[in-house]
């Protein structure tokens, strides 16, 4: 394992030693942090302390229910009150701990808030508990804004909130201004959507809080390099979030330990195909000619543009 090899003879590695390797990528310049997970060794202020030092911002918190196996069934959907509770409550305790790190983000990511079988849930209890958790745990703080990163399964067989539709959906009926959608590359393309597409229904009916760029094969959550499988959707997203104004953070969402890739060499060449995709999208922002033929569709000219673009020698 990689940990093994960068701290030989290191029983337990920290939340501390994390930051301090990711702080080795020159451009990288903030981070996430995972609730509960990340916090348990360290205090928010020591944490703080430490990122400052590195000159690393916390970008916002994630919450991760998956590790209490209390939450299996659910957190916000539990059949139980008590359990519905203290997802709540560990939510809350989740969002004061960003906000003394002085960020101003909460990522949801409801993976075990769903059903695997026919007959298992009361879909509409489910739905209604959801999106009271999510009143209350909007109106927590409302300084913090609260993102939903929808994803059409994993670990439950059916997610409660599987793609775009149904998250605006949620979203609407909880009513609260601060909070948005995060949309991540890999879970869209699992949906079976086009990442741009989503985007742009997501800046119509809510906002867009946060972008995970990784990539896939569309079959499952694989987290890949971004732009290794689907560059041209990506470049299309890039240029989509321009045309919104989105200017928070892009957030590498990907997976080097599956396969055994040196993170830090693998975030370097995330940075390096996010930076000359970005270039891309900014020369075809304002392509004149891209924009006539996708004003009559003609995506046999719209192709021939981004390839030019794509592949240009010199």
């Amino acid at each position: 394992m990689d940990a093994a090899r960068y701290w030989p003879g290191k029983n337990r590695v920290t939340t501390l030693d994390l930051i301090e390797r990711a702080a080795t990528v020159e451009g990288l310049n903030a981070a996430d942090l995972n609730y509960p997970d990340h916090f348990v060794d360290a205090p928010a202020a020591e944490l703080k302390a430490r990122m400052d030092d590195l000159g690393i911002t916390l970008n916002g918190g994630a919450m991760r229910y998956y590790t209490d196996p209390g939450f299996k069934l659910g957190a916000f959907t539990h059949p139980d009150q008590a359990v519905r509770r203290a997802a709540i409550d560990l939510t809350k305790r989740g969002i004061d701990a960003v906000r003394e790190m002085g960020g101003g983000l909460m990522t949801l990511w409801m993976g075990q808030d769903g059903f695997d079988y026919s007959f298992q849930g009361d879909y509409k209890r489910m739905w209604d508990d959801t999106i009271a958790a999510l009143i209350e745990v909007s109106g927590h703080d409302s300084a913090c804004d609260i993102a939903i990163e929808y994803k059409p399964n994993e670990p439950r067989s059916y997610a409660l909130m599987p793609d775009i539709g149904t998250t605006l959906l949620a979203i609407r009926e909880a009513g609260a201004s601060n909070l948005g959608v995060t949309l991540d590359f890999a879970h869209v393309l699992f949906a079976d959507e086009m990442p741009a597409h989503a985007a742009s229904l997501a800046a119509r009916h809510s906002r867009i809080l946060g972008v995970h760029l990784n990539d896939g094969y569309g079959k499952r959550d694989d987290g890949l390099m971004i732009g290794t499988v689907h560059p041209v959707q990506t470049i299309e997203l890039l240029i989509e979030l321009e045309r919104i104004g989105y200017d928070k953070a892009i957030y590498f969402d990907t997976f080097p330990d599956h396969g055994g890739l040196d993170p830090v060499e693998e975030c370097r060449t995330n940075i390096l195909a996010a930076n000359m995709m970005f270039d891309i999208a900014e020369r075809l922002k304002d392509h004149a000619g891209l924009a006539d033929a996708i004003a009559r569709q003609d995506a046999a000219i719209s192709q021939r543009i981004i390839m030019q673009e794509l592949y240009r020698r010199g």
